[in-house]
């Protein structure tokens, strides 16, 4: 059978103010086409299909357009809440999915057999996937007692919980002729965070590692972190990357999504269909001078400016590149030099603590300490 494996949408990203919406329009477009010439007979989405848990209701059109054209290709669609999911709301929307024939698991539920789909291919090939959106540490100790296990105890660590959880679901996965497969929202111990993530919903806390999966399954698809990268395992591991750079941090990442071709007896092929439509993201260093003479397409930047702070120097940089959405001083040319110890900083006005910072910064434009004048009298009033 083959299998479109695809994950981390973020449909309604923001990027510095800007707006994603006509991206995503575009990359889920041209998923929905490479569904189209590939002829999968599944297609995974492994969670975060929004950015956020409070969708717009753009947001929620565009997803469920775009679930609903892969559905129309032939295949059967698996989704399943991610971090950035609200799982119940995507629970809310089971009853449209399931008229649309689409599967969607947005939270963990008390009975077990909802999280284990079942199908076959057009060609009579039988399928089996354990779907298991994103869980809390605190919400997988309520789901390891919802389905009966052993007591969980205060001490037991996530991949505990996880790895009872996943060994419950995957009972079924010794019965010959089946292709076993796993689709979760879990960070894998060993795999790369691609640049982009939030360290905070990475955390080595909920960290698993890929002995979780039993050496039953035939392919694990996962998503959360953004980079496509197959991951060292008793099992075929892999995430597909996110389809577009969701912010600077994961310029170098390349969006894909994987093709898959597995049977009950024949190991997983994988290959990175590149997703091309997202506007690139770069990153430029240099002085206004060098920059004047910088041409970035169509691409968004950041902008690392070698230039001494002053008030203006923002608009100035936008000035000379309009798609600038991020202007710092570069790094190099900010001194580490350590802060005023407590009892220097004590009964000094704020003023005078600004200057000392900025004269730490070597920074001298009269300027700047105007308008922290203005904005500190603003926000005291």
């Amino acid at each position: 059978m083959r299998v479109l494996h695809t994950s981390d949408w973020h449909v309604g990203k923001v990027l510095k103010g800007q707006s994603r919406a006509e991206e995503h329009v575009a990359v889920l477009a041209q998923v929905v086409e490479i569904a189209r010439a590939e002829k999968p007979d599944l297609v995974i989405v492994a969670g975060d299909l929004y950015d956020t848990a409070t969708p717009t209701p753009d947001s929620t059109r565009l997803v469920t357009r775009a679930l609903s054209a892969l559905r129309r290709t032939g295949a059967d669609v698996v989704a399943i809440g991610g971090n950035h999911d609200n799982g119940a709301a995507l629970d809310a929307l089971r009853p449209w999915a399931d008229a649309a024939g689409i599967t969607l698991r947005g939270s963990v539920r008390e009975n077990p057999a909802e999280h284990v789909i079942e199908g076959t291919t057009a060609g009579g090939e039988r399928w089996r996937l354990v779907a298991l959106p994103f869980l809390s540490q605190r919400y997988a100790v309520r789901a390891v007692e919802m389905y009966d296990l052993t007591a969980a105890e205060a001490t037991q660590t996530y991949a505990d919980h996880l790895s009872r959880l996943l060994g419950k679901l995957t009972e079924g996965f010794g019965e010959p002729g089946v292709v076993n497969l796993v689709t979760a929202h879990v960070t894998v111990v060993g795999a790369s965070q691609g640049g982009g993530e939030r360290e905070a919903q990475t955390v080595l806390g909920y960290a698993v590692p890929a002995t979780v999966f039993p050496t039953t399954t035939h392919y694990v698809a996962l998503g959360h972190l953004h980079r496509a990268q197959t991951v060292l395992g008793p099992c075929p591991v892999r995430y597909s990357g996110s389809p577009l750079a969701i912010d600077f941090g994961e310029a170098e990442n390349v969006p894909a999504v994987s093709i898959v071709d597995v049977g009950a007896k024949a190991a997983a092929k994988v290959r990175e269909v590149p997703v091309t439509a997202a506007v690139p993201l770069r990153t430029l260093r240099g002085t206004l001078e060098q920059l004047a003479t910088v041409d970035p397409g169509e691409a968004w930047l950041r902008v690392y400016v070698r230039e001494t702070p002053r008030a203006g120097l923002r608009e100035e940089v936008q000035e000379l590149l309009p798609r600038a959405l991020e202007v710092r001083i570069d790094p190099d040319l900010v001194a580490s030099a350590p802060g005023p110890r407590a009892e220097e900083r004590a009964g000094r006005s704020p003023r005078e603590l600004f200057a000392d910072y900025l004269e730490s910064r070597g920074v001298e434009d009269d300027g700047v300490r105007d308008l922290f004048d203005e904005l500190y009298e603003e926000a005291s009033a």
